[in-house]
């Protein structure tokens, strides 16, 4: 940047010191009572044991009420930082502008989370932010901003002259779209965004209800918008090991393809093969075809409890690989396709993979047409839920990172043993940690050997009750 800029952002950033040097280190009562809603979000999407980097800290009254204990605050004002020191003695902050803000013996070293809460609406360049703080994350750090939504100008005016609100300095107003522009020509990916706060100020306990319950509903309404968003990285993973597990329940005419045809991917292939209380010989069949192929790696199980759900989490527990797969004994989803989401992971292109079948035609009887019906309504409604684009929710084929299964696992009392199937503790697992989710198109099959186990009306029922479950949950939070 030429030095004219650094001159002008320099000027820029001298009156927003002095405003806030001279500025109250307490919040009215409309801005703690913002704060605390700010901080009941943060609290939901930050895990309590993760590091935090809050830029723009002020004197640290969002992060007092995070229950994290390695948080680092960095402000310009050294009047804010010091109230910070006293109000978080846990805490490490720092003197400074985000702008230019580079590693230091101060703070030399990466975090998990970075927040950006209300900075950009008072920041001189938002996009040099955004690149400095790429040196201050690693792979797996999240950055969550919170900004203003522009609809509110003209209120945030008004409550300024009527005394309800403190004064600030003049804000930048970005839509979502400007922010998410920012972030991609910085190198960060928008992962998520949410609309939040309908109602900021206190009245007789009616905000609570309105913010939870009638602001997912508004979004254009709403006061503040949260953008969730993670490094771009340029390099691939090295090879990786991949684990390819196969919950097969009266599939015994199955099993010899499935061997035959799951590729040998990256480091290495296994099989993990888990029985579930098969009619037929299918676990006799799996142990005779394990025979047969001495050449390639498969693990044998029996299930011990019931429904595709456990069946999965059992195998996940023996998987060793790196990246876990996930394949219906039926191959209506063709094996040959699993090189495409391992290829989604280790190109770092995503963290979570969903396979989909309602965008290339089918053939004639792979799914009925209720069926297909009841995928799109439940696909739009889970999107909506989790922020994130999931156009095929019950198609059998996810993958993702064994660490990751492992977070989502270690994570599982938030939602609890809730689900049957197995595709939404993965998806609203990943979602609850932030991960990034992609959709990847395949070719759905007709079935060759068997029945569906799939029963439309009551597992249709099953599937109501967990998106009103997922609610509860995830949105109206």
């Amino acid at each position: 940047m030429s030095s004219n800029g650094n001159s002008l952002i320099g000027a820029y950033l001298d009156r927003i010191r002095n405003f806030y040097d001279s500025a109250p280190t307490e919040s009215s009562l409309f801005g703690r009572h913002y704060r605390a809603l700010l901080g009941h979000y943060y609290r939901f999407l930050i895990p309590p044991n993760a590091s935090i980097l809050e830029i723009g800290c002020g004197s640290g009254e969002l992060l007092e009420q995070l229950p994290n204990r390695d948080v680092t605050g960095v402000d310009l004002s050294s009047t804010q930082i010091e109230r910070a020191r006293k109000r978080i003695p846990h805490g490490t902050f720092h003197v400074g502008a985000a702008e230019f803000l580079e590693r230091t013996a101060g703070i030399n070293r990466t975090f998990d989370y970075i927040i950006l809460s209300d900075t950009v609406n008072y920041a001189a360049d938002v996009q040099m932010i955004l690149e400095k703080l790429k040196a201050f994350a690693h792979e797996r750090s999240r950055l969550i901003l919170n900004f203003y939504n522009t609809v509110w100008y003209p209120i945030m005016k008004i409550g300024t002259a009527l005394g309800i609100k403190a004064r600030e300095p003049v804000s930048n107003w970005f839509s979502t779209s400007d922010v998410q522009n920012l972030l991609a020509l910085s190198s960060w990916e928008a992962i998520h965004h949410e609309h939040r706060v309908l109602l900021p100020a206190p009245i007789l306990g009616l905000e609570k209800l309105v913010n939870r319950f009638i602001a997912p509903f508004l979004p254009f309404f709403c006061l503040t918008i949260f953008q969730t968003a993670r490094v771009c990285m340029d390099s691939r993973l090295p090879p990786q090991k991949v684990s390819v597990v196969v919950p097969a329940r009266n599939e015994a005419g199955n099993i010899e393809a499935v061997v035959e045809r799951v590729p040998d991917i990256g480091a290495g292939t296994e099989i993990v093969f888990v029985e579930g209380h098969s009619k037929d010989d299918t676990y006799e069949r799996i142990q005779r075809v394990a025979a047969d192929h001495p050449e390639r790696s498969i693990k044998i199980l029996r299930q011990s409890g019931k429904g595709k759900g456990n069946a999965v989490r059992e195998a996940f527990e023996v998987a060793t690989g790196d990246i876990l797969m996930i394949l219906d004994a039926d191959l209506t989803m063709p094996p040959e396709e699993l090189g495409k989401f391992y290829e989604a992971l280790v190109s770092r292109r995503t963290e979570a993979v969903n396979g989909v079948r309602l965008v290339y035609p089918m053939e004639a009887k792979a799914m009925r047409f209720l069926n297909m019906c009841a995928n799109k309504f439940f696909s739009i409604a889970f999107s909506w839920i989790i922020g994130q684009s999931i156009k095929d929710t019950l198609c059998g084929t996810k993958v993702l990172f064994r660490r990751d299964y492992q977070s989502i696992a270690a994570n599982r009392s938030f939602f609890g043993d809730f689900d049957p199937f197995g595709d939404f503790d993965l998806l609203f697992g990943a979602a609850k940690l932030n991960l990034k989710i992609i959709d990847i198109p395949v070719r759905y099959q007709e079935r060759t050997y068997g029945e569906t186990n799939i029963r439309r009306w009551t597992h249709g029922w099953l599937l109501l009750k967990m998106l009103v479950f997922a609610l509860f949950k995830i949105k109206f939070v």
